[in-house]
């Protein structure tokens, strides 16, 4: 559970850095991270117009990480009939997409990934074996 704490902990840390902060007190105050991003969101949405943006992550943990990202925004996820479930469609400032949803996104994907893989590996190792190394690579034949 202290990991989880420490998980939490580290990616409103993330949250934090791209919120682009104006002062030193408010890069500490991670907890109104999310409403100054809403904000940057609504100004940059008054000043470049909205694009449709096609999003494909890898898997469903990616997936889900996306569209809580973007309903915290109040960009609201959507995909057409027949696309793959791993296709995220929004609408939203390209700028802003690129800019600082993608880049969160990124990192806050890259911790939770470290998270889940040290989490699996430990689990395998206690409960099934604690040789948990990859495969040997052989040359064919």
């Amino acid at each position: 559970m202290d990991d989880e704490r420490k998980l939490i902990d580290k990616l409103h840390r993330i949250e934090a850095l791209f919120a682009r902060p104006g002062t030193a007190g408010e890069r500490a105050a991670a907890a109104n991270a999310a409403a100054r991003l809403r904000a940057r969101l609504a100004e940059l949405t008054t000043k470049d117009r909205e694009v449709e943006m096609r999003f494909s992550v890898a898997d469903d943990w990616s997936r889900r990480l996306l569209l809580a990202l973007l309903r915290r925004y109040g960009i609201r996820p959507y995909r057409y009939h027949r696309q793959r479930r791993t296709t995220i469609m929004a609408r939203m400032p390209r700028r802003f997409a690129d800019e600082t949803l993608w880049p969160e996104y990124m990192e806050l994907s890259a911790t939770l990934r470290r998270y889940l893989d040290e989490v699996t590996n430990r689990v395998i190792a206690e409960a099934i074996s604690p040789d948990t190394r990859d495969e040997e690579l052989r040359t064919e034949g």
